[in-house]
């Protein structure tokens, strides 16, 4: 996962875990999923809604990203976050789509709904808290 190790990427996700916070959800940047692959940015509701958010640094970052298509069975809603200088004509248009910055993020297309089943959130909802629990433990051993 390129994109959250660049510095850029780490400011754009804080500014989309700030519109998530808004939005009524939890979040976690880098959640490990079953297949052992990394997704930038997930977020939980109360309801156990879960939206994924592939934050893409630039273009080329993009373009050798071959593995986001496999983050759809994961979640209820997929988008890519940019900054306002990403060309998003290289985005797929059936994907959702938001703008950030370090501070906020703006959702400017909707996801489609994926539907997640109800075996896969469970599995999602206890990987989350999971990774939540290990890393507030690691912080406060710090």
């Amino acid at each position: 996962m390129t994109s959250l190790r660049s510095d850029l990427g780490q400011r754009l996700a804080r500014g989309v875990q700030n519109l998530l916070e808004d939005m009524g959800y939890a979040s976690l940047t880098e959640v490990s999923l079953k297949s052992g692959r990394r997704v930038d940015v997930m977020g939980i509701n109360k309801k156990g809604r879960i939206l994924v958010i592939e934050v893409k640094s630039g273009p080329a970052d993009f373009r050798s990203d071959e593995k986001w298509e496999n983050y759809l069975e994961f979640c209820d809603e997929y988008y890519f976050a940019v900054d306002e200088n990403f060309p998003i004509e290289l985005l797929p248009d059936a994907q959702g789509l938001m703008i950030a910055d370090p501070y906020q993020a703006e959702i400017i297309r909707p996801s489609q709904d994926f539907k997640l089943n109800a075996a896969r959130r469970k599995n999602m909802t206890l990987r989350f808290a999971r990774q939540a629990a290990l890393r507030l433990k690691s912080l406060k051993e710090a």
